[in-house]
């Protein structure tokens, strides 16, 4: 479980982000973040019915996402809100390639400091 003050909730918060923020493209995730004034990271995720229409899946990929985070959000030490949205066929990965596919992405959101 993300700790709660890492955690993006508000609607208002998502849709700043979606609308504002700039992206990263993976064949199973897309990464949307923008630069929040907190001082630390929150992280939002949102995984659609297009990846299934049952509910144990759709919470069993967001739980999946969340905990691949979790580790990473120490190295973050940029002020981001950032939100995740997991993509049709993300269901079929496991913990690790979820884990090993989102720390990749980060890692881009990291290095480049012109995003």
């Amino acid at each position: 479980m993300l700790p709660k003050k890492h955690r993006l909730k508000k609607k208002k918060n998502f849709e700043r982000v979606l609308k504002e923020g700039k992206g990263i493209n993976d064949k199973y995730f897309f990464v949307k973040f923008k630069e929040n004034d907190l001082g630390f990271v929150r992280v939002g995720f949102i995984v659609s019915k297009k990846v299934s229409n049952k509910a144990v899946v759709r919470n069993k990929v967001k739980r999946r996402m969340r905990e691949g985070v979790r580790g990473f959000l120490s190295e973050i030490q940029k002020n981001l809100d950032i939100v995740i949205i997991a993509k049709k066929g993300g269901q079929s990965l496991d913990f690790w390639e979820i884990k090993e596919r989102l720390e990749k992405i980060l890692n881009k959101l990291i290095k480049n400091d012109n995003l």
